[in-house]
Protein backbone atom coordinates (compact mmCIF):
# COMPACT_ATOMS: atom_id res chain seq x y z
CA UNK A 1 0.00 0.00 0.00
CA UNK A 2 3.04 2.46 0.59
CA UNK A 3 4.64 1.62 -2.61
CA UNK A 4 0.95 2.54 -3.96
CA UNK A 5 0.79 5.82 -2.05
CA UNK A 6 4.44 7.10 -3.29
CA UNK A 7 3.74 6.37 -6.68
CA UNK A 8 0.87 8.77 -6.94
CA UNK A 9 2.58 12.12 -7.71
CA UNK A 10 4.40 10.30 -10.89
CA UNK A 11 1.35 9.27 -11.99
CA UNK A 12 -0.20 12.68 -11.59
CA UNK A 13 2.75 13.68 -14.28
CA UNK A 14 2.56 11.76 -16.04
CA UNK A 15 -1.29 11.70 -16.71
CA UNK A 16 -0.79 16.04 -16.80
CA UNK A 17 2.05 15.12 -19.80
CA UNK A 18 0.05 13.06 -21.56
CA UNK A 19 -2.11 16.21 -21.81
CA UNK A 20 -0.09 17.25 -25.08
CA UNK A 21 -1.82 14.31 -27.16
CA UNK A 22 -4.95 15.78 -26.44
CA UNK A 23 -4.26 19.70 -27.63
CA UNK A 24 -4.07 21.33 -30.41
CA UNK A 25 -1.14 23.87 -30.07
CA UNK A 26 -0.23 25.80 -26.86
CA UNK A 27 -2.44 25.89 -23.66
CA UNK A 28 -4.73 28.49 -23.71
CA UNK A 29 -3.64 31.31 -21.21
CA UNK A 30 -6.60 30.74 -18.90
CA UNK A 31 -6.51 27.77 -18.16
CA UNK A 32 -3.03 27.49 -17.68
CA UNK A 33 -3.74 30.40 -15.25
CA UNK A 34 -6.45 28.60 -13.59
CA UNK A 35 -4.45 25.14 -13.27
CA UNK A 36 -1.17 26.88 -11.58
CA UNK A 37 -3.48 28.84 -9.56
CA UNK A 38 -5.19 25.41 -8.74
CA UNK A 39 -1.49 24.38 -7.99
CA UNK A 40 -0.69 27.07 -5.65
CA UNK A 41 -3.60 26.46 -3.56
CA UNK A 42 -3.14 23.15 -3.28
CA UNK A 43 0.37 23.14 -1.89
CA UNK A 44 -0.57 25.65 0.42
CA UNK A 45 -2.90 23.80 1.94
CA UNK A 46 -0.90 20.13 1.98
CA UNK A 47 2.34 22.74 3.57
CA UNK A 48 0.22 23.77 6.07
CA UNK A 49 -2.20 21.03 7.26
CA UNK A 50 -0.58 17.84 5.66
CA UNK A 51 3.52 19.69 6.94
CA UNK A 52 3.86 22.08 9.62
CA UNK A 53 1.05 21.18 12.14
CA UNK A 54 1.94 17.37 12.01
CA UNK A 55 5.40 18.56 12.76
CA UNK A 56 4.12 21.14 15.26
CA UNK A 57 2.55 18.55 16.95
CA UNK A 58 5.37 15.93 16.67
CA UNK A 59 7.75 17.78 18.70
CA UNK A 60 5.38 18.85 21.18
CA UNK A 61 5.04 14.78 21.88
CA UNK A 62 8.44 14.94 21.99
CA UNK A 63 9.06 16.91 24.63
CA UNK A 64 10.10 19.91 22.64
CA UNK A 65 9.25 23.73 22.32
CA UNK A 66 6.46 22.87 19.72
CA UNK A 67 7.40 25.85 17.45
CA UNK A 68 11.05 25.46 17.02
CA UNK A 69 11.47 22.12 14.76
CA UNK A 70 8.36 23.50 12.40
CA UNK A 71 10.40 27.34 12.13
CA UNK A 72 14.24 25.69 11.59
CA UNK A 73 12.86 23.43 9.25
CA UNK A 74 10.31 25.35 7.19
CA UNK A 75 12.99 28.28 6.90
CA UNK A 76 15.91 25.55 6.01
CA UNK A 77 13.45 24.71 3.33
CA UNK A 78 13.55 27.78 1.77
CA UNK A 79 17.13 28.60 1.83
CA UNK A 80 17.78 24.97 0.48
CA UNK A 81 15.26 25.79 -2.76
CA UNK A 82 16.93 29.42 -3.20
CA UNK A 83 20.10 27.74 -3.03
CA UNK A 84 19.00 25.71 -5.25
CA UNK A 85 17.27 27.76 -7.60
CA UNK A 86 20.50 29.91 -7.69
CA UNK A 87 23.08 27.01 -9.07
CA UNK A 88 20.59 26.61 -11.26
CA UNK A 89 20.34 29.72 -12.56
CA UNK A 90 24.24 30.25 -13.01
CA UNK A 91 23.91 27.02 -15.16
CA UNK A 92 21.41 28.20 -17.41
CA UNK A 93 22.83 31.31 -18.18
CA UNK A 94 26.41 29.69 -18.59
CA UNK A 95 24.51 27.30 -21.13
CA UNK A 96 23.23 29.88 -22.89
CA UNK A 97 26.58 31.51 -23.48
CA UNK A 98 28.25 28.24 -24.35
CA UNK A 99 24.98 27.80 -26.65
CA UNK A 100 24.53 31.64 -27.93
CA UNK A 101 20.69 30.87 -26.84
CA UNK A 102 20.23 29.17 -30.28
CA UNK A 103 19.75 25.43 -29.05
CA UNK A 104 16.27 24.47 -28.48
CA UNK A 105 18.26 21.14 -26.21
CA UNK A 106 19.37 23.73 -24.11
CA UNK A 107 16.11 25.16 -23.42
CA UNK A 108 14.26 21.33 -23.49
CA UNK A 109 17.23 20.22 -20.99
CA UNK A 110 17.21 23.62 -18.39
CA UNK A 111 13.23 23.10 -18.54
CA UNK A 112 13.29 19.42 -17.43
CA UNK A 113 16.19 19.76 -15.16
CA UNK A 114 14.18 22.65 -13.07
CA UNK A 115 11.37 20.83 -12.60
CA UNK A 116 13.03 17.52 -11.90
CA UNK A 117 15.14 19.32 -9.41
CA UNK A 118 12.08 20.72 -7.83
CA UNK A 119 9.93 17.54 -8.00
CA UNK A 120 12.79 16.05 -5.50
CA UNK A 121 11.65 17.88 -2.30
CA UNK A 122 7.91 16.90 -3.09
CA UNK A 123 9.36 13.47 -3.21
CA UNK A 124 10.64 13.30 -0.06
CA UNK A 125 7.91 15.30 1.37
CA UNK A 126 5.47 12.49 0.49
CA UNK A 127 8.16 10.07 1.60
CA UNK A 128 8.19 11.52 5.00
CA UNK A 129 4.29 11.68 5.87
CA UNK A 130 4.91 7.69 5.21
CA UNK A 131 7.34 7.23 7.05
CA UNK A 132 5.70 9.14 9.84
CA UNK A 133 2.21 7.10 9.50
CA UNK A 134 4.74 3.67 10.07
CA UNK A 135 6.55 4.52 12.73
CA UNK A 136 2.67 5.72 14.77
CA UNK A 137 2.42 8.16 17.30
CA UNK A 138 3.35 10.66 15.15
CA UNK A 139 -0.03 12.34 14.74
CA UNK A 140 0.43 11.58 10.63
CA UNK A 141 -2.52 9.09 9.54
CA UNK A 142 -2.06 6.49 6.72
CA UNK A 143 -4.85 8.91 5.35
CA UNK A 144 -3.21 11.65 5.34
CA UNK A 145 0.07 10.49 3.96
CA UNK A 146 -2.18 9.41 0.78
CA UNK A 147 -4.18 13.10 0.65
CA UNK A 148 -0.60 14.28 0.45
CA UNK A 149 0.27 12.31 -2.24
CA UNK A 150 -3.21 12.83 -3.93
CA UNK A 151 -2.94 17.14 -3.34
CA UNK A 152 0.66 16.70 -4.80
CA UNK A 153 -0.51 14.96 -7.90
CA UNK A 154 -3.12 17.10 -8.48
CA UNK A 155 -0.90 19.70 -8.48
CA UNK A 156 1.40 17.58 -11.09
CA UNK A 157 -1.43 17.47 -13.21
CA UNK A 158 -0.64 20.86 -14.41
CA UNK A 159 2.99 20.97 -13.97
CA UNK A 160 3.55 18.06 -16.40
CA UNK A 161 1.55 19.97 -18.90
CA UNK A 162 3.28 22.92 -18.35
CA UNK A 163 6.40 20.80 -19.57
CA UNK A 164 5.22 18.47 -22.34
CA UNK A 165 3.20 21.30 -23.90
CA UNK A 166 5.78 24.07 -24.66
CA UNK A 167 8.81 21.11 -25.84
CA UNK A 168 5.97 19.89 -28.16
CA UNK A 169 5.66 23.84 -29.48
CA UNK A 170 9.55 23.75 -29.70
CA UNK A 171 9.51 21.35 -32.48
CA UNK A 172 9.98 18.05 -30.21
CA UNK A 173 7.42 15.22 -31.10
CA UNK A 174 4.26 14.96 -28.55
CA UNK A 175 5.56 11.56 -27.77
CA UNK A 176 9.52 12.67 -27.12
CA UNK A 177 7.62 16.00 -24.85
CA UNK A 178 5.41 13.20 -23.29
CA UNK A 179 8.60 11.28 -22.18
CA UNK A 180 10.64 14.39 -21.20
CA UNK A 181 7.33 15.27 -18.74
CA UNK A 182 7.00 11.49 -17.49
CA UNK A 183 10.71 11.22 -16.63
CA UNK A 184 10.93 14.61 -14.60
CA UNK A 185 8.03 13.13 -12.31
CA UNK A 186 10.16 9.68 -11.63
CA UNK A 187 12.32 11.44 -9.35
CA UNK A 188 9.26 11.51 -6.55
CA UNK A 189 8.96 8.09 -6.00
CA UNK A 190 13.07 7.58 -5.46
CA UNK A 191 12.93 10.54 -3.20
CA UNK A 192 9.93 9.07 -1.19
CA UNK A 193 11.58 5.63 -1.55
CA UNK A 194 14.92 6.90 -0.02
CA UNK A 195 13.55 8.91 2.82
CA UNK A 196 11.42 5.57 3.87
CA UNK A 197 14.42 3.40 3.72
CA UNK A 198 16.41 5.94 6.11
CA UNK A 199 12.81 6.52 8.62
CA UNK A 200 15.40 4.45 11.71
CA UNK A 201 17.49 7.50 11.29
CA UNK A 202 15.52 10.47 10.47
CA UNK A 203 12.80 9.74 13.39
CA UNK A 204 14.23 11.72 15.83
CA UNK A 205 14.60 14.80 13.08
CA UNK A 206 10.93 13.89 11.90
CA UNK A 207 8.97 17.57 12.66
CA UNK A 208 12.32 18.92 11.25
CA UNK A 209 12.19 17.31 7.63
CA UNK A 210 8.34 17.27 7.79
CA UNK A 211 8.45 21.55 7.76
CA UNK A 212 11.44 21.19 5.47
CA UNK A 213 9.55 19.58 3.14
CA UNK A 214 7.01 22.29 3.88
CA UNK A 215 9.37 25.17 3.02
CA UNK A 216 10.09 24.25 0.03
CA UNK A 217 6.46 23.94 -1.08
CA UNK A 218 6.13 27.37 -0.05
CA UNK A 219 9.62 28.18 -1.79
CA UNK A 220 7.91 26.60 -5.42
CA UNK A 221 4.45 28.47 -4.69
CA UNK A 222 6.26 31.94 -4.52
CA UNK A 223 9.19 31.64 -7.04
CA UNK A 224 7.45 29.90 -9.60
CA UNK A 225 3.47 29.75 -9.71
CA UNK A 226 2.67 33.33 -8.39
CA UNK A 227 4.77 35.51 -10.62
CA UNK A 228 3.09 33.61 -13.45
CA UNK A 229 -0.18 34.29 -12.19
CA UNK A 230 0.66 37.63 -11.78
CA UNK A 231 2.24 38.06 -15.65
CA UNK A 232 -0.24 39.01 -18.26
CA UNK A 233 -3.72 39.58 -17.71
CA UNK A 234 -6.61 37.38 -16.38
CA UNK A 235 -5.37 37.52 -12.65
CA UNK A 236 -8.79 36.61 -11.02
CA UNK A 237 -9.01 33.22 -13.27
CA UNK A 238 -5.63 32.59 -11.15
CA UNK A 239 -6.95 33.90 -7.95
CA UNK A 240 -9.86 31.31 -8.30
CA UNK A 241 -7.87 28.43 -8.92
CA UNK A 242 -5.88 28.81 -5.69
CA UNK A 243 -9.09 29.07 -3.57
CA UNK A 244 -10.29 26.43 -5.44
CA UNK A 245 -7.24 24.06 -4.63
CA UNK A 246 -6.73 25.15 -1.58
CA UNK A 247 -10.37 24.52 0.44
CA UNK A 248 -10.22 21.12 -1.63
CA UNK A 249 -6.89 20.19 -0.53
CA UNK A 250 -7.74 21.39 3.30
CA UNK A 251 -11.41 19.52 3.28
CA UNK A 252 -10.01 16.45 1.92
CA UNK A 253 -7.05 16.89 4.72
CA UNK A 254 -9.38 16.94 7.43
CA UNK A 255 -12.13 14.69 6.46
CA UNK A 256 -10.04 11.38 5.93
CA UNK A 257 -7.15 12.29 8.39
Amino acid sequence: MVWLGISIPFWGTALGSAIVFLMKGSINRNLEKLLLGFASGVMIAASVWSLLIPSIEMADGQGLPAWIPAAAGFFIGILFLLLLNTIISKFRIESEKQMKMQSHLGKTGMLVLVVTLHNLPEGMAVGVTFAGALIGHTGITMAGAFVLALGIAIQNLPEGAIISMPLCGMGMSRKRAFVCGVLSGAVEPLGAMLTIFLTGFIVPFLPYFLSFAAGAMIYVVVEELIPELQSHESVDIGVIGVAIGFTLMMVLDVALS
